[in-house]
């Protein structure tokens, strides 16, 4: 792991590692000596890196709980209200940091160079704020000055959609401008914003312009898909060009840090960053406390075979009625999901524990990791309003002991050239260019390692325009999985319904004979504990989850855009609220 030393004290804890050796402090961000800043490299520099740990997040075990990935109900009745603070992006702190770093630096003193790399992060940082902002609610009031409570009009309008796409796309091409083309993976800049995630970035926005979230009334022939298409065709070639690829093997892209197919990621290093991923996905006999997020009988179904088909697609090789596959779900699957999942029975040799078996059939697994009901095992599972009987491997790094759990550092990657690949793949099938999307398709399930089949299209029957966009839809939910990236593209693409009104479920292991009677649940443990029994020594049953409380998901569609807190409402009353919200505001295009 290619690691740099220099990191900032943010508040209280907040680090964001971007370069090599010195520690540089602004204690407080909001509060500080302009005078001593801006004419200071290594304080401007302290500055924006505070910028981006505020900007550009980092893992969370949870994130996906808003789909079908993860067990829980993130979307009960009222989740989303105009007075609450759930689903509300009004980051306008942030964006008057981002505005006094443009203007102040401008100002200063530094070397033309060193000011143009600045303003160039910042105006990027400005746009990554505001389209955050506009997929969340629409069109919000584009501010480009820092404001003087004393001289300015602070009672601002609500800029339209339309405008802040505009203004984001002029940011974004003042910061390509600015930025150089590429950092190196072996550069100590390596962790800032370069040319080459702008200009990816910016595709992504054009994305989002074409998408049937912003043009409900005409989704697929609007005229925004051609200038997204041409957008993402130039971030495709461009990277490619520049040697961006997919990493050869999956797991690898997350565990081994810096790869070719890493556009941008978020720098963490122990002992000065660290996140809880491993913590929050880990069995709870493997971590410090019980998994956070534990993926869903759903999502297990929705992986394909190694063919590339699903399971009870009758032309597949490895065809099986529903039955069938409870019963033998792990065998002959797309590798990702072995790479993504951790099922009963399965290998895990966490914490170097050499031919290691996870189990989680109650009476038998460790209290921290059981899930079910069998009366035989004489004991109640503490894990059923949480748990389903699966945990998460992916990015996991099983070299770390229990006790070294919480020093859980990889980088976090933001974007990968996968994403870029699929964005191609699907700016293209919706301009007539279905051979492009389909070729990209193919490239990403070769990587995945899914059988190329006799006629070499693994698995993909699609050939209309729509068989080819659901293909797309399917395959990012697969290769992007606990990568809080379902949510938002179903949302992009007005599919919120596949969520609305739906159950999640988790699967049950108990033991069983040769003969498919019971095991006893002592010899089942002994066994076990020699990790003696394998998937096929168990029978599955499925069990909603969670076990009690709210069962039922509740997306409405006016979560396509969510509303303006009325807080803000209530402070400056010329922001109008958006029209599915009781308002006046048209969030569309």
């Amino acid at each position: 792991m290619m690691k740099k030393n220099k990191y900032l004290i943010f508040g209280i804890l907040a680090f964001f590692m971007i370069s090599s050796c010195d520690t540089l402090d602004i204690e407080n961000i909001y509060d500080y000596n302009a005078d001593l800043v801006w004419d200071d490299e290594s304080l401007v520099e302290a500055y924006m890196a505070n910028v981006y740990a505020d900007v550009m997040g980092n893992w969370s075990a949870t994130l996906d709980q808003k789909t079908q990935q993860l067990s829980g109900i993130h979307f009960y009745l009222d989740r989303v209200t105009i007075t609450n603070t759930q689903y509300k992006e009004w980051n306008y702190e942030t964006i008057r940091l981002i505005n006094e770093a443009i203007v102040n630096v401008d100002a200063g003193t530094l070397d033309q160079e060193v000011k143009d790399d600045v303003i160039g992060q910042a105006k990027f940082l400005r746009a990554y704020v505001y389209f955050n902002m506009v997929r969340y609610h629409g069109g919000v009031p584009y501010i480009t000055v820092p404001q003087n409570k004393d001289t300015d009009d602070l009672y601002v309008k609500r800029n339209s959609t339309a405008e802040c796409f505009d203004f984001i796309i002029k940011d974004l091409d003042e910061a390509i401008s600015l930025l150089p083309e590429q950092i190196s993976k072996s550069s100590k800049e390596f962790g800032k914003i370069d040319g080459c995630f702008a200009i990816a970035f910016k595709a992504k926005v054009l994305l989002y312009k074409a998408s049937p979230q912003f043009n409900p009334s005409n989704p697929w022939d609007n005229n925004y898909w051609k200038e997204a298409h041409t957008a993402n065709e130039t971030a495709y070639t461009k990277l490619k060009s520049l040697g961006y690829a997919l990493t050869p093997q999956y797991e690898d892209i997350f565990l081994v840090e810096r790869g070719p197919e890493v556009v941008f990621s978020v720098i963490n290093t122990y002992p000065n960053k660290t996140i809880n991923w491993d913590y929050g996905v880990r069995p709870g006999s493997e971590s410090r406390g019980p998994a956070s997020a534990c993926p869903t009988w759903e999502f297990v179904k929705e992986f394909p075979m190694k063919d590339g088909k699903l399971y009870d697609d009758p032309t597949g090789t490895y065809h099986k009625t529903d039955e069938e596959f409870l019963q033998s779900y792990w065998e002959n699957r797309d590798p990702r999901f072995d790479k993504s999942i951790i099922w009963n029975g399965s290998v895990y040799e966490v914490s170097n524990k050499s031919g290691n078996r996870q189990y989680t059939a109650l009476g038998i697994a460790d209290v921290l990791d059981d899930f079910g009901v069998n009366p035989a095992a004489k004991t109640n599972s503490t894990n059923l309003d949480r748990y389903s009987g699966f945990f998460v491997r992916k990015a996991s790094d099983l070299s770390l002991l229990q006790s070294e759990v919480q020093q859980y550092d990889i980088d976090f990657i933001v974007m990968r050239f996968a994403e870029v690949m699929l964005n191609y793949a699907e700016t293209a099938n919706e301009t007539g260019k279905s051979d492009v999307a389909l070729s990209i398709l193919k490239e990403i399930r070769e990587r995945a390692g899914i059988e190329a089949g006799n006629d070499g299209n693994y698995g993909i029957t699609a050939t209309t325009r729509e068989q080819i966009r659901a293909a797309i839809v399917a395959e990012r939910n697969i290769e992007f999985c606990f990568e809080d990236m379902r949510f938002w593209n179903l949302r992009r693409l007005r599919m919120l319904d596949v969520l609305d009104g739906t159950t999640k479920h988790g699967v049950e292991a108990i033991a069983i004979n040769p003969d498919g009677s019971e095991m006893a649940i002592a010899v089942a443990e002994e066994k076990a504990a020699n990790n003696e029994l394998t998937e096929e020594d168990f029978k599955y049953t499925t069990l909603q989850i969670p076990f009690t409380g709210v069962k039922v998901n509740s997306v409405p569609e006016k979560y396509y855009f969510f509303p303006i807190q009325q807080e803000v409402i209530d402070l400056n009353s010329n922001i109008e609220q958006n029209v599915d919200w009781g308002g006046t505001f048209d969030p569309t295009l």
